[in-house]
């Protein structure tokens, strides 16, 4: 996690440096489009002598080692094409058609050359891998399956790890048949990898005993921030002072199911899908700071409530789902994608959207995400 959505980032010199860095890469992973449009507007606004290749041949060399499998296949096959458009386009009668043909072979060549290239940089990160795989077996290891079935609600959880080791680790989410409802949690800590792990065990921890002992989701609220700031009194540097989860902590009674109590914490806002394809973002009455940074709040919390009709279904994500971008650098809109949409369960919504952020992103998201589904079944 990076930055609370809609906060303007600090002003000191390291966010500046952040920011640098960010547009660098962003634009470094534009670079392989940009190559090829400079290609097509080399070839069409220069004369038949000067060639085009260079552009198509370095555009699939530079997705190798940026991009998955699927996304340097897409831009080799842009390349390819476009060096024939060129080719085409200029008809051949002003250029030697040998040499056409051998331009054409080059870029193929350095195409082929470039998924070559793709696998064995995939292949010979072995050990980044075998850091994700600790920090993601690590999440799972705190990110129990919740049941299917729980007071009557259909419930579905899924965890993705990131494609980077240093990405994984801090999702979380937890579910709770309590004297009060069902009572959910989803959540982010700030920072990835084991020791956010760690922070991610005690606030599932203190969750599921406040969950049971607190009559409203405020005094949960209470309990959890006093939690974390234990745990930071523990800690040094800027763990000690910066250290925060968002969290959005939802309450469904247990004698009115139709009621949903949504309190949010700097997290972002949870989706209701109706059964005729509404959707419907649940945002927060007012802004309120993350857990652990409850100083900072500017009124005591006070949850949201809702009507969460028969059918319906409720979608919890954390902001990997959010932040995933794809070649163009745009983010995945879950609300765009799934309004309209019809699922006939909370599993099936949840494996869409996994499925949906994959295809959007070009292959494995560069942050973790969790997702938590709740359906209330017709009649219930």
């Amino acid at each position: 996690m990076r930055m609370l959505r809609g906060e303007a980032p600090p002003e000191g010199s390291g966010e500046r440096r952040a920011r640098l860095v960010w547009s660098g890469r962003l634009l470094v992973r534009r670079l392989p489009v940009l190559l090829i449009v400079g290609g097509v507007a080399f070839g069409v606004g220069t004369p038949a002598g000067y060639t085009a290749a260079p552009f198509f041949s370095a555009a699939p060399l530079v997705a190798a080692p940026l991009f998955a499998l699927r996304g340097t296949a897409l831009t080799a096959l842009a390349a390819v094409f476009g060096e024939i458009w060129v080719v085409l386009y200029r008809g051949g009668a002003a250029q030697d058609h040998g040499e056409s043909a051998t331009e054409v072979a080059m870029v193929l060549a350095v195409a082929l050359s470039a998924l070559g290239i793709n696998r064995l940089v995939r292949s010979a990160d072995v050990r980044p891998a075998s850091l994700r795989d600790v920090s993601a077996a690590a999440q799972r290891a705190v990110l129990p399956t919740p049941p299917e079935r729980l007071a009557g609600l259909a419930i579905a959880a899924r965890y993705v790890g990131a494609r980077a080791a240093d990405r994984s680790g801090g999702d979380l989410y937890a579910v709770q048949e309590t004297p009060h409802g069902v009572r959910l949690l989803v959540g982010d800590v700030r920072g990835k990898g084991l020791d956010a792990v760690r922070t991610a065990v005690i606030v599932i921890g203190a969750f599921r005993e406040a969950a049971e002992q607190e009559r409203t989701l405020e005094a949960v609220a209470g309990r959890l921030e006093r939690a974390l700031r234990r745990e930071g009194g523990r800690r040094d540097g800027v763990e000690q002072t910066e250290g925060f989860t968002t969290a959005v902590l939802a309450e469904i009674p247990a004698n009115g199911p139709s009621v949903l109590r949504v309190l949010n914490r700097g997290h972002p806002s949870p989706l209701l899908l109706t059964p005729d394809g509404g959707l419907r973002e649940l945002l927060p009455g007012a802004p309120a700071p993350p857990l652990g940074l409850g100083e900072m709040a500017h009124r005591p919390d006070r949850p949201d409530e809702t009507f969460f009709p028969a059918g319906a279904l409720l979608l919890f994500f954390t902001d990997g789902v959010t932040g995933a971008r794809d070649l163009l650098g745009r983010y995945y809109n879950p609300s765009g994608k799934l309004r309209g949409c019809r699922f006939p369960g909370p599993d099936v919504l949840v494996d869409t959207v996994v499925e949906d952020v994959a295809r959007h992103t070009g292959g494995a998201s560069a942050d973790d995400m969790a997702l938590l589904a709740v359906q209330r079944p017709m009649g219930v």
